[in-house]
């Protein structure tokens, strides 16, 4: 099948490059877009797709909005170039909720929730589909999500986009509350699940936990034993990558 894999920042696809191993040597579709001997190839806005075995990898900035654009931008010239994506893929690091998802562990997506998309009220949040438009959910293949997980060894829950990270306990009893099950926290799923959902393509959220959802403290955190449990998850998941769609 053909994978895109996107991540907010360059730190994470190379993480996930290196999981997927050397560069490929497969041709790349027939666009105009310019590919150099990295196996990288440039695509309106200044985005870089760079090629890897079973999977091209897309840095498309932070927040939802920029990752939204940026897969939107990589799914629209695949379908010009008449190879479409048959998976997408947001993949990064992010923080874990308490007990479900400690540091270091592995978070594989069974929701993709937009948890701050809504409105403040009296009685509380909320969110804009209860408000009576927009979706603020998108739900990835379940069999293809679970066998994922289980490959992973990964925790199998919910995992929420933000788009401000929380810092406070009181922000993190608010968030649990209104999701029990989160596992972890991050800032672009949402935006890419809402891009590949335009052009009916599936999606599923890999997140690797580098640091304890709750009060600021980056003393704790634990990027580069995140970075290498995404580049691990990875590693494992070329066969599923390198499958017939």
């Amino acid at each position: 099948m053909r994978v895109l894999v996107v991540t907010a920042v360059r730190a994470e696809a190379d993480a996930v490059c290196g999981g997927l191993g050397a560069v490929t040597d497969m041709p790349v579709p027939n666009t105009t877009d310019a590919t150099d001997t990295a196996g990288e190839r440039r695509l309106p806005g200044g985005y870089v797709l760079t090629s890897r075995p079973g999977a091209d990898v897309l840095a498309a900035g932070v927040g939802p909005a920029a990752v939204a654009s940026g897969t939107a931008t990589a799914l629209a010239r695949a379908e010009l170039s008449s190879a479409p994506y048959d998976l997408v893929v947001s993949a990064g690091i992010g923080g874990g909720f308490r007990p479900h998802a400690p540091v270091g562990s592995l978070v594989v997506a069974d929701a993709i929730v937009a948890a701050d998309l809504g409105a403040e009220t009296p009685e509380g949040f909320l969110p804009v589909d209860e408000l009576g438009f927009g979706r603020t959910v998108h739900r990835p293949p379940p069999e293809l999500s679970t066998r994922i997980a289980r490959l992973l060894d990964a925790v199998h829950a919910p995992v929420l986009t933000v788009s401000t990270v929380t810092g406070s306990a009181a922000r993190t009893a608010e968030l649990t509350a209104r999701h029990p099950r989160a596992a972890a926290e991050a800032m672009e799923g949402f935006g890419v699940a809402e891009a590949a959902a335009a052009y009916g393509v599936p999606v599923v959220e890999i997140r690797a936990v580098s640091n304890a959802v709750g009060p600021r403290d980056r003393s704790a955190w634990r990027i580069g034993q995140a970075l290498e449990a995404l580049r691990y998850a990875c590693g494992q998941l070329s066969p599923v990558f390198e499958e017939s769609p």
